[in-house]
């Protein structure tokens, strides 16, 4: 049995504007006053890693000992079958610049790489989400979820953030980039993660 929120006040451990507007979306329900990682000045940690639940860990106690806070972190990625599982953990990576991300280039370097290593279609790849929930004495409870679909070319739609619009899931004609935030969130990596934390620390 994992440690309930006791309501209040929630860090979301992420700069990322889009997954904090995201997540605060899905916790909406539940009665916790959200405020990001970015809204209060904490530092970003180094994610050292291999995994995501990993990351995650990282990200969510260093928020929750920084705040005093319980704070919920997401790690979340991009694997690409004919890549080998890349990008993976290091997807915001592939979208690094020196004047930030830009996760059109990212798309543009995955899409490249499909081309060096002789990929055919179908792109077969899969999001993966891990959401922490950590305490500010330690403990913690650690969730995770997929969604699998394919990558399409050029990408399509706006109305998502980061690899969205070049991922099609499977059984579906709209990218999560052309999809309504509601639609996407039925189906989403994040959405099956928050499925099993809100069953495993709300009590939903």
């Amino acid at each position: 049995m994992s440690r309930r929120f006791g309501g209040g006040r929630l860090v979301i451990a992420s700069h990322n504007t889009g997954k904090v507007r995201e997540i605060g979306q899905l916790l909406v329900p539940f009665g916790a006053e959200v405020i990001s990682a970015g809204d209060l000045g904490l530092g970003e940690p180094d994610e050292t890693e291999d995994s995501f639940s990993g990351n995650a860990r990282i990200k969510a106690h260093a928020a929750a000992r920084s705040s005093g806070l319980p704070a919920l972190s997401d790690d979340s990625g991009l694997s690409v079958a004919a890549l080998g599982g890349e990008p993976g953990v290091r997807t915001a990576d592939w979208a690094e610049t020196e004047s930030g991300r830009d996760f059109r280039l990212g798309m543009e370097r995955v899409w490249a790489a499909l081309g060096e290593a002789g990929a055919r279609a179908p792109f077969a790849a899969h999001f993966t989400c891990a959401l922490c929930l950590a305490w500010p004495d330690g403990e913690d409870a650690v969730f995770a979820g997929e969604v699998h679909g394919t990558l399409v070319w050029p990408p399509r739609g706006e109305k998502g953030f980061g690899y969205d619009p070049m991922f099609l899931p499977d059984g579906e004609e709209e990218t999560f980039g052309e999809m309504e935030p509601e639609r996407k969130h039925a189906m989403s990596h994040r959405a099956r993660a928050f499925a099993a934390l809100v069953a495993g620390c709300f009590g939903g």
